[in-house]
């Protein structure tokens, strides 16, 4: 047979040239509201689309990204800047079915992604190594109990705060670019007799990370604004570079990428804030609500857009949500509607005896609802916290209905995992001293003083692979010298990724077995998910940095692995679901002292932002709304609930309560047929 040859494009082979023709303005308004047309076309100086729940935030920003590619904008030009690299990825694909293919050149993706692009690109100005490590939160944390026990700080009389407390002081005076002393002040005053001390552990962690060329989340972002601002040159060419700045979710912001924003959009002035301060929930995080509100102030002569026409929720739901969100102090106002979805059925408010009552009610409609035709992947449940869950996750494997959950553990953040990514880590940076901490500790009979040891002579080792040959107990030496060497022949050969994974599971698999006697099938069959990752990448800094910027949820991944004849229900936390919908929406446990939280009664910030939680949980929803709430509550004893203050002050005719039946008390069928129940407004509902 004969050999034909097919030639593959170069990946900077010439791109189809920008339209000179202006764009086709009909087809813009076609597709648009009015608001959305507005802000798709004001393309000059700063402008702030306040984007309300569902009104098509993501479709303005894609079509605005298309509209300027026509208009003979350089993609590469463009940058567009989110909270999830899935977004981004969304919006240029979606771009490229309104214009072509040079969507895909347009810059950006998620704040701590692209500093870190930067970072690689211009960090050595600012005497950064050119191989230094993102830290993700687990990591950190390790990091500074690493510094907490060198200070001696573990031997201390009065208790001493644990690694994960401190990295959250350190982090929250990184984000909201404030002093240690007013952090602790604030939000851990219990802390405060030892100030010093956590100043000194602050101070400490720095240097420690200086020393093993290690970047935290946080740093990714206050190394780029330093870069920024230290070197005006460069601050020049990279924003003169950057015709037009886009931000997502800009509530979601905190100081640190406000000033980024205006430091990236300083040369040509043209930045475009999307987001919705109805729906900043996450101060915990570091997110600042003022922000949003300020932003007129950051960049005076802005324009404001508001996008008010909901695509997503009915008529009732958005008249009920309406109210909720004006009982909030401060706000951009504005009033979701909708002309598509007129009408439909009541949100519902669920007193239910307990908290065993509740979980029946939400199962058994469930099931109802997949009945008449709802598949389960449309429905979800919500709650404030994972653990109020746990009662229904009983009853629903009771049912035999698939779930997965959202908000808990990151794969990254398994133990095991971490394990594994610390040898891939050390074949990236030999002299990464928390990764081989790691990985020494995980050897039979190596405790932390022989480990402390053996990181000492790999910092100044000739070649830290060779850590056989440290001077430690002779009784080690075989343990090492098997791990020394694997690392490296893995170091000489790190192509395929693939094979080079598959030699260190070989290796890590006895280990495994032994670390994790108890359960350690589960967590075989997590690494070998894992492993299937790893095939995907062609670059080991690029995996690590993915895992680190990136993380993928445990529960997500088992999910896929395992549900094979029915996508599942979801459960999750309300800040794992925002910016997502469902056609069905479960609110449970909407109690007072749980949202809001009863460490947010009194302040009037705090109770906002619990406002603005709730908010989020229910406009979730497209069709329908069930709130739930226990009216008896489990604790060390029993005690009555009440339903959230913010659901109390709502008028009674947005709503319709469901009081719920115990079947056998009152010998009805478990699934009374709907003509057997009373008129709507108090309709009670069979078990």
């Amino acid at each position: 047979m004969p050999t034909k040859t097919f030639v593959l494009n170069a990946d900077d082979a010439p791109q189809p040239m920008a339209s000179s023709a202006p764009p086709n303005l009909e087809k813009y308004r076609k597709e648009l509201n009015a608001a959305q047309f507005e802000a798709v076309t004001t393309t000059e100086g700063a402008l702030l689309v306040v984007a309300g729940a569902g009104t098509g935030k993501t479709k303005t920003l894609t079509y605005r990204v298309g509209y300027l590619i026509e208009s003979g904008v350089a993609p590469q030009s463009i940058l567009l800047l989110t909270f999830t690299r899935r977004a981004a990825e969304e919006m240029l694909n979606r771009a490229a079915t309104v214009v072509d293919a040079r969507c895909a050149r347009v810059e950006g993706g998620t704040f701590h992604a692209y500093a870190h692009k930067l970072l690689r690109q211009y960090g050595a100005a600012i005497n950064l190594a050119e191989n230094f490590i993102v830290l993700d939160q687990a990591d950190a944390e390790d990091a500074i109990e690493i510094v907490r026990t060198a200070l001696g700080f573990h031997k201390k009389e009065k208790r001493f705060p644990k690694k994960n407390a401190l990295l959250r002081i350190v982090s929250a005076a990184a984000n909201k670019q404030l002093p240690i002393e007013r952090i602790v002040e604030t939000s851990y005053p219990q802390f405060f007799p030892i100030l010093d001390d956590i100043q000194r552990l602050a101070d400490a962690y720095r240097d420690y990370k200086r020393a093993n060329s290690l970047l935290d989340y946080d740093d990714l972002l206050a190394e780029l604004k330093r870069l920024l601002t230290e070197r005006e040159a460069l601050r020049q060419t990279i924003a003169s570079q950057l015709r037009y700045v886009m931000v997502d979710e800009y509530q979601d912001t905190n100081l640190v990428q406000a000033d980024l924003v205006a430091l990236l959009s300083s040369v040509h002035g043209n930045v475009m804030a999307v987001g919705d301060d109805a729906q900043s929930i996450y101060s915990f995080r570091g997110a600042n609500f003022r922000n949003i509100l300020d932003f007129p102030k950051r960049f005076p002569n802005a324009k404001i857009i508001k996008l008010e026409e909901n695509y997503r929720s009915t008529e009732r739901i958005l008249a009920l949500t309406n109210v909720v969100i004006n009982q909030a102090k401060e706000k951009f106002a504005k009033n979701l509607y909708t002309t598509l979805k007129l009408g439909g059925e009541f949100p519902a408010i669920v007193a239910a005896p307990d908290e065993r009552y509740q979980s029946r009610f939400v199962a058994q409609r469930i099931l109802e609802l997949r009945e008449e035709g709802v598949p389960l992947h449309r429905i979800a449940v919500l709650m404030r916290n994972g653990r109020d869950s746990y009662d229904l996750e009983i009853e629903l494997k009771k049912r035999n209905l698939p779930f997965v959950k959202y908000g808990g553990q990151k794969i990254i953040e398994a133990a095991h995992i971490k394990d594994f990514v610390a040898h891939l880590r050390i074949l990236y940076n030999p002299r990464d001293a928390l990764s081989w901490n790691r990985a020494l500790r995980l050897l039979e009979g190596i405790g932390p003083k022989t480990t402390q040891e053996l990181v000492a002579w790999i910092k100044t080792a000739p070649n830290p692979y060779r850590i056989e040959t440290a001077n430690v107990s002779p009784r080690y030496a075989d343990s090492l010298r098997r791990l020394g060497t694997l690392l490296g022949e893995l170091s000489q050969k790190l192509f395929p990724l693939s094979s080079l994974a598959e030699s260190l599971w070989d290796y890590y698999k006895p280990i495994l077995r032994r670390v994790y006697y108890e359960d350690f099938p589960k967590r075989e069959k997590d690494l070998e998910n894992f492993l299937g990752i790893v095939a995907n990448y062609d670059s080991l800094a690029t995996l690590l940095s993915d895992l680190a910027l990136e993380p993928i949820d445990l529960s997500a991944m088992e999910t896929k692995a395992t549900v094979k004849d029915e996508a599942p229900l979801t459960l999750s936390t309300i800040h794992s679901a925002k910016g997502l919908e469902w056609q069905v929406v479960f609110l449970i446990n909407a109690l007072d002292g749980v949202i809001p939280s009863r460490y947010a009664v009194g302040e009037t910030e705090s109770l906002d932002e619990e406002l603005r939680l709730l908010y989020v949980a229910l406009t979730r929803a497209r069709d329908l709304l069930y709130i739930c709430y226990p009216v008896i509550c489990n604790g060390a004893e029993d005690y009555f609930g009440n339903p959230s203050r913010f659901l109390q002050a709502l008028p009674e005719d947005l709503y319709e309560k469901l009081l719920l039946v115990d079947a056998r008390s009152v010998q009805k069928p478990l699934n009374a047929p709907p003509a057997a129940l009373p008129a709507r407004r108090d309709e009670e509902l069979p078990f």
